[in-house]
């Protein structure tokens, strides 16, 4: 501390603070504080262990509490005020995410063993033993059980097997269980089963036949819908190309086609410049014909295959391939796809079909991707 004279003679000085300044631990020291934050995140989370686990209620910085039973939401929520012991608990953390993100289920399971393997590994480490040493036997160990959990693994095959494992997952609710081992029997092992909060006194399960893209309509003219700002069509035609569509010249056929027909028209391209997009949007108007454009965000090889996956669903001929001689001028109505439904927010519009002959080209045709 340093005196400065003043008028009424010696005071003292303000002292300099830096703000932000590092704390540094090393040793035993370091690593006692970190297996504090281990333990207390391994405390909070292996509650929720198991069937049996108890419920953990979270404060929320915005709305009411959360209340939850799965592992790495309680891992994630866990913040704490040393910062040494707050870097021990995102070292686990991270266990927990990762284990989410490539199994999708054990993140409980992974965090107590991850507090036993660092309880184990500081122990070692303080009495002297090489740390490179010591993470070359945790691996080995490993290894070794995982080979021996593969070896013990047996497949789920049936919907009952199915409906016992999702009936752990829903914390014990059989009648949970049962209606996502259905869905999965109605979708398959490739499918996509989604839960949303309902607004109902009891659980619904419903299943949508179709596939979707990323992008929506082009132009808001297109809506025919005032509820929702969306477009919906009953029976349409599907014209899909993978060029760009820059002429009106080139899609005046296939609107005519449409008109001819009485039937709605979707268009997907890579994209449609204004003249061409602004002559289905006057049909549109003027009540002609309803027409709907929709570009697709794929780059590559991707947007290729995306626009080939559509057409086989929808029975279209991609105009546009490379090497190919078809032009988009000289099209035929047997040409042009159908959809039985299609329904198209802003964002995802959404393809119906229920030809099942379609859906079975689409599955070997993905399987010839694969391969």
């Amino acid at each position: 501390m340093f005196r400065k004279i003043g008028v009424s003679g010696f005071a003292p000085a303000k002292q300099c603070v830096r703000g932000l300044a590092k704390d540094l631990r090393f040793g035993n020291d370091a690593r006692a504080e970190m297996l504090k934050g281990v333990n207390l995140l391994a405390d909070a989370v292996s509650l929720t262990l198991g069937p049996k686990g108890r419920n953990v209620i979270i404060e929320q910085a915005f709305g009411g509490p959360k209340i939850t039973k799965d592992g790495v939401t309680v891992a994630k929520a866990i913040d704490l005020e040393c910062k040494l012991q707050n870097t021990g608990a995102r070292l686990v953390q991270d266990v927990a995410n990762n284990t989410n993100e490539q199994a999708g289920d054990g993140t409980t399971t992974a965090t107590i063993l991850a507090r036993s393997i660092a309880t184990d590994g500081f122990a070692a480490v303080s009495k002297g033993a090489n740390p490179t040493q010591v993470r070359k036997g945790i691996m080995i160990a490993v290894e070794t059980v995982v080979a021996e959990l593969k070896a013990q693994s047996k497949p789920v095959s049936d919907a009952e097997e199915i409906a016992q494992v999702a009936t752990i997952s829903a914390n014990g609710d059989r009648e949970v269980g049962e209606l996502i081992a259905k869905a999965i029997s109605r979708v398959g092992k490739n499918g996509v089963v989604t839960v949303k909060d309902g607004k109902t006194l009891s659980d619904e399960l419903e299943v949508i036949e179709g596939m979707k893209f990323d992008r929506g309509y082009i132009s808001p003219y297109f809506i025919n819908s005032t509820k929702g700002q969306k477009v919906e069509y009953q029976d349409c035609l599907v014209l899909a190309t993978q060029k760009k569509i820059s002429a009106v010249q080139s899609i005046v056929p296939a609107l005519e086609l449409a008109h001819s027909l009485r039937k709605p028209l979707l268009v997907i391209a890579e994209d449609v410049e204004s003249e061409p997009l602004w002559c289905s949007c006057s049909e549109q108007v003027e009540d002609r014909t309803s027409n709907s454009c929709g570009k697709g965000t794929w780059i590559g090889d991707n947007r290729k295959n995306q626009i080939r996956d559509i057409a086989v669903a929808t029975g279209a001929t991609v105009f546009g391939e490379e090497g190919a001689e078809l032009k988009i001028e000289d099209i035929q109505a047997s040409d042009l796809g159908s959809a039985v439904r299609l329904l198209s927010p802003r964002t995802t519009p959404l393809f119906f079909t229920a030809r099942a002959t379609r859906w079975i080209l689409r599955s070997e045709y993905w399987t010839s991707l694969k391969n």
